[in-house]
């Protein structure tokens, strides 16, 4: 299942969303502002990025700025709590499956949340003929 991290008036998490909706792929949204994040969320969150908390979370906040808090010194479990507390720090949108961790919107990459069988029969054997065929069309977009 694909989840969406976003909040309001966010232009990329709505433009991934419009993207997700285009190719019918199901997914959940969790507005950070809404749903608090658990610790075994956030803890995810920060495994799954390649450089842990610098890709997840955004130093020009003013939360950041103003407490001048160097988040390298923090232990996993105090940036848990301060992700937490502040989830305006995050950068958005975060976008998570099994297979896929992209944050922000990314048009060349974000086909990597097409599953792969899906991405197969879209090239392969969907026709004009086909009544899926726009879908399939915005996928086989997404493999090439």
């Amino acid at each position: 299942m694909i989840v969406v991290y976003t909040s309001p008036g966010c232009a990329s998490c709505r433009k991934v969303k419009q993207w997700l909706k285009d190719r019918e792929l199901p997914f959940i949204e969790k507005n950070i502002f809404k749903t608090l994040l658990n610790d075994q969320e956030i803890k995810h969150l920060l495994i799954r990025s390649e450089n842990g908390s610098d890709d997840i979370i955004s130093k020009r906040s003013k939360i950041i700025q103003q407490s001048g808090i160097d988040l390298d010194s923090l232990t996993t479990d105090q940036l848990i709590t301060f992700i937490k507390k502040n989830p305006s720090v995050l950068k958005r949108p975060i976008i998570v499956s099994e297979n896929g961790f992209q944050v922000g919107y990314d048009e060349e990459e974000i086909g990597i949340f097409v599953p792969a069988d899906l991405r197969r029969i879209a090239e392969n054997s969907c026709t004009k003929d086909c009544p899926s065929y726009k879908t399939c069309e915005k996928v086989r977009e997404c493999a090439s």
